[in-house]
């Protein structure tokens, strides 16, 4: 079996992020921030290095922990928005797209969607247009699950800052491809998934937030503080964090920012390895291609004639066992504008475990069944 499929979630996780796991079940699985005994002690304190880990990794001053990188976009957008009005891109996936619609049918909040002007990338000049005197916040897809466009989010943090809009960036993809510096790149706030570009388990993720933006909480409930109160504390990250952490994962996380933070760059010269190998040897080939060349992130979309895109990725599983995702990535307005609503993108992507041999065999496979299309 041929793993294409990482962008959805990384299949094999690095020996440290698995050891991780093993440890965290094994030695810190007291609940943190619930007793004042040695055992949740220990095991907040870990979470706490993890969230130390985290806010060093990209440059931010406070980390919340999720039930996934949807979450963190949900608590960011739900969180945030009040009344102003709101601009976000067409890669925006539905976990910014769906709150932003609920917002819209609920409070009466307009949002408008920026469309990408280049091939390949998203500038600050496709977003300026749409900007408004209460604009109260810009969303910005930066690498899309969709084909790998990529969005300037440098130059847009800066011009945002002269206008004082804060910047939420959708992190999914970039995180583990790309180095953020929150600060530098006047980001307000960064949504990431671990299970991703990170090589962790599923079922965390995190909202890293910079400077003083305030939040609401979206889920109340026990945060180990304030127990006598019915009001949700005003302290961070308790005040975003109700219920139990998920620790395992979390601690499990940790190790994959230190996996990453080793292995940085041989990543990032196996997914442009890989992505470049592939897109020379489709571009030989009559398959409809929209992944920019430059597009080196792992993530490359392509279609065949005479194909629906999920029946494509069947066939690909049920006769060559090789695993990539048809359909339209729960991100609608991409497909819109790349005019793939009716058959969807057939997306392959890349993880540092995955070699030129796989790829070849899915050249291959592609060539057999141009040989056969109907």
């Amino acid at each position: 079996m041929i793993y294409f499929d990482n962008s959805a979630s990384t299949l094999v996780k690095p020996k440290q992020v698995q050891k991780a796991i093993l440890d965290a079940l094994t030695y810190y699985t007291a609940n943190p921030g619930r007793s004042g005994h040695r055992e949740a002690i220990k095991t907040a304190m870990e979470i706490e290095k993890v969230r130390d880990k985290v806010a060093r990794h990209v440059n931010g001053d406070m980390v919340i922990f999720t039930g996934g990188c949807t979450h963190a976009l949900n608590l960011a957008i739900l969180g945030y928005v009040k009344s102003g009005h709101v601009v976000c891109t067409e890669n925006e996936h539905n976990s910014v797209l769906r709150p932003l619609q609920f917002l819209h049918d609920t409070k009466g909040v307009e949002f408008d969607i920026a469309k990408q002007s280049k091939r390949g990338k998203l500038t600050y000049e496709d977003i300026k247009p749409y900007l408004k005197s209460d604009t109260e916040l810009v969303i910005v897809n930066h690498i899309s699950n969709v084909n790998g466009d990529v969005a300037d989010i440098e130059e847009i943090g800066k011009r945002l800052k002269e206008r004082d809009i804060p910047l939420l960036v959708d992190g999914a993809q970039g995180g583990g491809h790309f180095k953020y510096d929150m600060k530098s790149m006047n980001i307000a706030m960064l949504a990431l998934a671990p299970h991703k570009g990170f090589y962790s388990p599923q079922g965390v993720g995190c909202l890293v937030i910079n400077g003083d933006i305030k939040l609401d909480p979206i889920i109340f409930g026990g945060t180990g503080t304030n127990s006598l109160e019915l009001y949700q504390p005003d302290t961070l990250p308790e005040r975003l964090e109700s219920g139990t952490l998920n620790s395992p994962n979390i601690i499990a996380f940790g190790a994959g920012i230190e996996f990453l933070e080793e292995n940085f760059v041989p990543i990032k010269e196996k997914m442009d390895d890989l992505t470049t190998f592939l897109h020379y040897e489709l571009s030989k080939l009559p398959v409809d291609i929209y992944t920019a060349t430059e597009n080196t992130n792992g993530v490359f979309a392509f279609n065949i004639d005479c194909y629906n895109s999920s029946e494509l990725a069947t066939i690909l599983n049920d006769r060559y066992g090789i695993c990539v995702r048809g359909g339209y990535h729960c991100a609608p307005k991409k497909h819109e504008a790349l005019g793939t609503l009716d058959t969807g993108l057939v997306r392959v992507s890349f993880s540092y475990y995955n070699t030129l041999q796989e790829v070849e065999r899915l050249v291959m496979a592609i060539k057999h069944i141009l040989s056969k299309r109907k």
